[in-house]
This record gives structure tokens, sequence and C-alpha cells, in this order.
């Protein structure tokens, strides 16, 4: 009785069996699974007995992952029959070939990806500001930092690039002050609209009474006085402050009879 045989795959000088095939599909699938639940159990183990910061876990999982994957790659080619020597020569020579051409940018990526994981100037869920982009922090990968945008917009910022500017970062302390700029015309009473922005202010439920808000007369402009509410609040409500302030000052004013004034020019003509 004949026994039924499976036909060879050729790729140009490779020859593989049917059989092999299929043993390097069902290493791969293992392999993924495999590295998913290691990933898991991996990133598990971090966060409840480590005590890490939750970026520095992120990190160091985005890292771990990415060596598995390696590994499943290398797996895979040895169950094909490829010499994973060469293959890891290969390797070595385009690692070699990308340190002559600019491999210095990722090492340094790759450092302060470390360094602001673990100095931590940002954090995850912070709202920040780096080189002019601002966003809530989302994560901190092994090359680059992502932002996420009050209008919902992912912007990918180069670890270097976050560790070599200033940051601005708007929420990691506790209270912030809320500023509120408007102008009065000359002829009003200061002392009036100092009275009025303090009480608007003092009967706002989320200012604080320490500090205490302030007004501030900040400039003799060409059509007003300027003033600057100072309002401190905690800073999950440092918007909503600033935008109730903004709107019921112009209501506060008007009904105290004091005048916005708006810029104007006078010109007189000579005949």
């Amino acid at each position: 009785m004949a026994t039924e045989t499976f036909p060879e795959l050729s790729f140009g000088s490779i020859h593989l069996s049917f059989e092999t095939v299929i043993l390097a599909i069902v290493v791969a699938v293992v392999g993924v699974i495999a590295a998913r639940i290691i990933i898991a159990v991996f990133q598990r183990m971090l966060t409840r007995s480590s005590g890490l910061p939750e970026l520095i876990v992120e990190f160091m999982v985005r890292f771990f992952s990415a060596l598995l994957y390696v590994i499943v790659i290398l797996l895979v080619l040895a169950t094909l029959g490829i010499d994973i020597g060469s293959v890891v020569l290969g390797l070595s020579a385009i690692i070699g070939l990308v340190l002559g051409f600019g491999l210095q940018d990722t090492l340094k990526n790759f450092a302060a990806g470390i360094w602001v994981a673990a100095l931590r100037p940002i954090d995850k869920g912070e709202y920040v500001e780096v080189d002019g982009m601002s966003g809530t922090v989302q994560a901190v990968g092994i090359m680059a930092t992502e932002l996420l945008t009050v209008d919902n917009k992912i912007i990918t910022i180069p670890n270097a690039q976050v560790w070599d500017n200033p940051v601005i970062n708007y929420t990691r302390m506790e209270t912030r002050r809320a500023d509120v700029s408007v102008g009065i015309g000359y002829d009003s009473d200061v002392e009036e609209a100092v009275k009025v922005a303090m009480d608007l202010m003092h009967s706002h439920p989320a200012v604080l009474s320490d500090p205490a808000p302030k007004v501030v007369i900040t400039d003799l402009a060409d059509s007003s006085v300027n003033l600057a509410l100072w309002a401190w609040t905690k800073t999950g409500d440092v918007w909503q402050v600033k935008w109730d302030l903004t709107r019921d000052i112009l209501a506060a004013y008007r009904n105290a009879g004091i005048e916005i004034p708006f810029p104007q020019m006078d010109v007189h003509l000579e005949r």
C-alpha cells in the first residue's frame, strides 16, 4: 500500500517540505500566544509587587515584548531550517551599518526614555507642554513619547526632544491660579471695579480662600485701565473658573455701571 507524500515548497534555493511549513506555522502561533501570556504575567508581577510607577512599568513591558517577539521569529526561522547563526551575523552587520549612519540618535532616544521614565518630569495622565506641543501623556515608549491633544490627536515626540527641552507640567501641582484680564474706562471708578471683581471671585464656589484672590492693575493702555483677576483653585477646576469669571465679570461690570471700553480713535479734520 503506497503512503501519501506531501509536495515540497520551493522558495528560490530553499526547499521546504509541507510538514516543515505546517510545523513552522504551529511554532509561530504557539510562540505568539506564549509571548502574550508571558508579557501579561510579567506586567502583572511588575504592577503588583514592584511598586514602580505606571510609566516605568509600561516602558519595561514594551521593551520585554520586543525581545520576546524577536525570539519567536528566530525560532520560526530555525524550524524552517534556516541557519540562525547566519541570521544573527546578518543582523549584526545591519546593526553595525545603522550604528555608522545614525544609531547615535536612536541610542540617545532610548537613553532619554529611561531617564524620563525614571526621573518622571512627566507622568502618564498629566497635561504637559514640550517644545511648543501640548497634550495629555499617554505613554513613554522605547524611542518616543505620546501626547493626546484636547481635540483627540496623538503627538509622537522623540524621547531626546522631551529630555532636552523645558517641560511645562500643568497638572503636577494640586492648585493653580486662574488669570482673567479685563479693561475698564479711564472715567470708571477703579476702586469700585476692584471691589466688584473681588466679590465675584469670593462668590465662586471653586475659588479658594487660601491663597486669597486678588485684583491688580496691570497696564494703563491707550483706551483702558487693564485689571487682572487672580483666583486660586484646584488644578482640575482652573479652566472652568477662568471661563466662569471671564463670562461673569462682563455682566457684573454692566450691572455696576462700569464701562468696558473698546479700542477707538478720534480723527479731526481741518479745512
